[in-house]
Order: structure tokens, then C-alpha cells, then sequence
């Protein structure tokens, strides 16, 4: 039974994982890299785990959608993705790995599927086969989002230093609005905020798909902005 459970609640993280490395066209990543990738976003949640539980004690000063919106967006969202963001730097700036647009997404994808296998595997193990098939439809998947589109950023901004600190804080504030966004729809439980998950679901994978379409079809020395020329201009 363990094993089932076990095996549940990788299987998501592993399909995601092989489809982001089939994306990767050009060169692909050193598995040294992207296994140490993987540690780290798994390691991430003991520290993500403190925070979370600090921020928690906040709790009593809100009520109602307040509380709801803290707990969504500052308590998981903010911490999560500033971990992730934190060890991705650390991890691949510096690293003559990092050669490609691309490359962002690969490691951001790793770094935030080792969050959350650790995390599917405690929800898994805890509640059961029926929510391990839920998060494997939804949450799985939304960790994978998050990741494409911090590790966006991350890349243009490797390849565009002169608009590095816009770029560096749009891949945090990306995957925090998607991740805040998708917590407090669920969180709130309410008949009319749930109504929209389905689209905005819709709407992640769109956002999402197309930009790994466009750092997975542009090399290195190409000197468009796609996207994110509108977003960026001076």
C-alpha cells in the first residue's frame, strides 16, 4: 500500500520532468545538475516549513477573505517561491551550465518539482489515493507552471543583464501572483471564486506553454524580447 501510495505520488512529478527535459532542444543539462536541482527544491521544504510556521502565528489578526488572502499569498505563495528563486540563483547564475534561455525553465521546473514531490508525498500519505489523483491533476502541475515561469525570467534576465533587476523581480512576482492567485481559489471555498478555477487553470497552461515555446524555439543569440519586450521597455 505504502509503495502505491509512494509511487502515486511521484508519478505526476516524474511525467512533468521528463516532458520539461524533452523540451530542452539545444544542449541538455548535466544530470549532476539537475539531480542537485531536484535535492534542493526538496530540501526547501524544511526551511519553507519554519517560515510558514512562524508566519502562521499571525493568524488571529485577520479574519474572513483577509485571512484568506494572507494565508494564500504571504504564508505559501511568497515563501515557496522566494525559496525556489533563492536556491535557483544560488544554484545555476554563476554556473557555466547556464548557457541558455532555456535553461532557466529546466532548472526552475527541477527546483520547484523537488518542493513539491516532498510535499505531494506528505499529502498523499496523510489523506489518500483520492486527493494523491487530485494534486496529480492540479497542484502537481501548478508547482510545474510556477516553475516555467520563474525560470523564464531567470533566463532572459541571465541574457539581458542591463534589464536584470526588472527581470529578477518579475520572476518572483510571476510565480507568487499564479501560485497566491490559485491558493486563495481554493482556500476561500466560495461557489463564485471557485466557478473561475477551471479557467484560470486553462489560463496557467496557456501562459505557460507559450513561454517555453519561445526560449525552446530561440537560441542563445537571438536579440528579441518576445513577450517580455512590452513588459520590460524603458
Amino acid at each position: 500500500m505504502e509503495a502505491k501510495l509512494l509511487i502515486l505520488a511521484l508519478a505526476p512529478v516524474a511525467i512533468l520532468l521528463a516532458y520539461t527535459l524533452f523540451r530542452d532542444k539545444y544542449e541538455r543539462e548535466p544530470w549532476r545538475m539537475l539531480v542537485k536541482a531536484l535535492f534542493l527544491g526538496a530540501v526547501s521544504t524544511i526551511p519553507v516549513i519554519f517560515v510558514e510556521t512562524f508566519l502562521s502565528v499571525f493568524n488571529p489578526l485577520f479574519s474572513g477573505m483577509t485571512l484568506v488572502f494572507w494565508n494564500s499569498f504571504v504564508v505559501a505563495a511568497f515563501t515557496e517561491e522566494l525559496f525556489k528563486l533563492l536556491l535557483l540563483y544560488l544554484l545555476i547564475w554563476k554556473s557555466t551550465e547556464f548557457n541558455e534561455k532555456f535553461d532557466g525553465i529546466v532548472y526552475a521546473v527541477f527546483i520547484s518539482l523537488g518542493f513539491a514531490a516532498i510535499e505531494n508525498i506528505m499529502y498523499v500519505f496523510d489523506y489518500g489515493t483520492q486527493v494523491g489523483y487530485i494534486r496529480a491533476l492540479t497542484a502537481i502541475p501548478a508547482h510545474f507552471l510556477f516553475g516555467i515561469n520563474m525560470g523564464y525570467f531567470v533566463g532572459m534576465a541571465k541574457f539581458y543583464p542591463d534589464k536584470k533587476g526588472r527581470l529578477m523581480r518579475a520572476a518572483l512576482l510571476y510565480p507568487l501572483a499564479l501560485h497566491g492567485l490559485y491558493d486563495f481559489i481554493l482556500m476561500s471555498e466560495h461557489p463564485q471564486a471557485l466557478i473561475i478555477f477551471l479557467p484560470f487553470v486553462f489560463f496557467m497552461w496557456k501562459i505557460g506553454i507559450k513561454k517555453m515555446n519561445q526560449l525552446s524555439d530561440n537560441s542563445i543569440y537571438r536579440n528579441d524580447f518576445g513577450d517580455g519586450q512590452n513588459l520590460f521597455k524603458k
